[in-house]
């Protein structure tokens, strides 16, 4: 029996990992993108539907679950993360980071969870944000916006629990995608892999295969949970900051153990 799976915001980056690993356990996918240009691209490449979706968009959400007939599982992947001080922060990019990041899994959930129960139960998973515990300056309005969808990950674990439908979310740490690489200036990069104990940044692979674990059998007594995949970064955080509070690069970098 073929199963069926519809991933927000997978025309690239970590919802392009996602799709993509998906389709290779055996999957059909729906490849859902805000750009129809990015989804259609991305479904050529792995043989799946495309379908072009706002997921902060009620009609948008409506339109795109009609044209799907049967699914076993919703990755909420879309979102945006714009780099904002706290006192920078204005409604408008309130409203649209909390529009997307956080309405956008309840629309989506809400309206495909009656497929899902209709193939007798299935799996939700949410992409969150290892800041939904670890904020950090610049991120603290995206930081609020995950920790949210983190809490909308518990209720609606709760809620569709009765139905079959498991309900958990993958935590990202710094994975190297195209949005990543957009936000950054030309002079800056990502978080050094010294600061990661693993030492290095992740790729879109390492929270698919995640994904692919909460989707799968193998996670069938799991829900309401958060899973962070940071290659250790947040485990180590306490130990870089002390560490950092002697005002020691060296010291910071010794004190995670690298060399």
């Amino acid at each position: 029996m073929t199963k069926y799976a519809l991933v927000t915001g997978s025309g690239q980056g970590i919802g392009y990992g996602i799709a993509k690993r998906l389709t290779e356990d055996g999957f059909h996918v729906y490849v859902t993108d805000y750009s129809a240009k990015l989804a259609e691209e991305a479904a050529v490449r792995l043989g799946g539907t495309p379908i072009r979706l706002d997921v902060s968009d009620p009609e948008s959400v409506a339109a795109a679950a009609a044209e799907v007939s049967e699914l076993d599982a919703l990755v909420n992947s879309a979102g945006i993360y714009p780099w904002l001080g706290f006192s920078e922060i204005k409604v408008e990019d309130f409203d649209q980071l909390f529009h997307v990041n956080v309405l956008g899994p309840i629309l989506t959930t809400n309206t495909f969870v009656p497929l899902i129960a209709a193939r007798g139960g299935g799996a939700i998973v949410n992409i969150t944000s290892m800041s939904q515990d670890h904020a950090s300056p610049g991120v603290s309005a995206y930081s609020a916006s995950k920790a949210a969808a983190h809490g909308v990950t518990k209720l609606a674990a709760l809620e569709y629990a009765d139905r079959g439908i498991r309900v958990n979310s993958v935590a990202p740490g710094t994975i190297q995608t195209e949005g990543m690489r957009n936000a950054l200036t030309d002079d800056e990069s990502p978080r050094e892999s010294a600061l990661i104990p693993l030492g290095r940044v992740g790729a879109p692979k390492d929270i698919a295969s995640a994904v692919s674990f909460l989707v799968g059998p193998d996670s069938s007594y799991i829900t309401g949970q958060s899973l962070t995949v940071d290659g250790g970064y947040t485990t180590a955080l306490f130990d870089f900051y002390r560490a950092a509070a002697y005002g020691s690069t060296k010291a910071s970098t010794e004190a995670l153990g690298q060399r």
